[in-house]
């Protein structure tokens, strides 16, 4: 049996990426393909325990960087050998909704970590389990902040609460990422239309990964 697909999509908040793991794992459902997607932090019983403090819970107010990336880290390392692992197997494909460069991007460079201490965490959680191509959708954070006010009527969970500069510090991170690997990035202008955004994700999709569009469907 084939391996499944495995796609992330990261950005900042209020970037689309919801909207488009959405989409994407819809439009691969209708056309005969096994999908599945996921969110981060949660996507397993563990997960969303955790995704509840370090978002909504008052008690995570009082955590230390180092605390919440290893958070992270544990919503991802149960994530992936729970369901993403799995799933690849079984010829499914995998639609993310944050994976692990979220951590290099927020815990990392945002937060002050050593990029050597947060790669290394990275391994540890996801061992060899890695996306076959991941959509960066890039928003300016004054962007980003009118949408998030748009969607909420004003209220914020916790990530969405952290500054302007934060949110400046996550983009610089999320490009300099997207240029260092580019064979596995593609950023996407999450100004344009939600549907031109999702079109552009399906032909770079159809054209990289060809040889698994045309196989015979699950």
């Amino acid at each position: 049996m084939r391996r499944g697909l495995f796609i992330s999509f990261e950005g900042t908040e209020g970037s689309g990426k919801s909207t488009q793991v959405a989409r994407l794992t819809a439009k691969l459902r209708a056309l005969g393909f096994a999908a599945e997607n996921t969110r981060e932090p949660g996507g397993t019983a563990i997960g969303e325990a955790i995704r509840h403090l370090l978002k909504h819970s008052s008690e995570g107010e009082k955590l230390f960087p180092e605390a919440e990336l290893l958070l992270f880290a544990a919503s991802r390392a149960q994530l992936t050998r729970e369901l993403i692992c799995p799933a690849l197997e079984r010829g499914v494909t995998v639609v993310a909704d944050r994976f692990l460069d979220s951590s290099t991007a927020y815990q990392g460079l945002a937060r002050g970590i050593e990029t050597q201490q947060v790669e290394a965490i990275n391994r540890f959680a996801v061992e060899k389990c890695m996306p076959n191509i991941t959509f960066l959708l890039d928003l300016s954070p004054d962007l980003a902040e009118h949408r998030l006010k748009q969607r909420s009527d004003g209220e914020k969970d916790r990530m969405e609460s952290e500054s302007f500069d934060f949110f400046q510090t996550v983009r610089i991170a999320y490009i300099e990422l997207a240029n260092n690997q580019p064979e596995r990035f593609h950023v996407i202008d999450a100004t344009k239309p939600a549907d031109t955004i999702e079109q552009e994700i399906w032909n770079y999709l159809t054209k990289k990964f060809h040889g698994f569009f045309l196989a015979e469907r699950i």
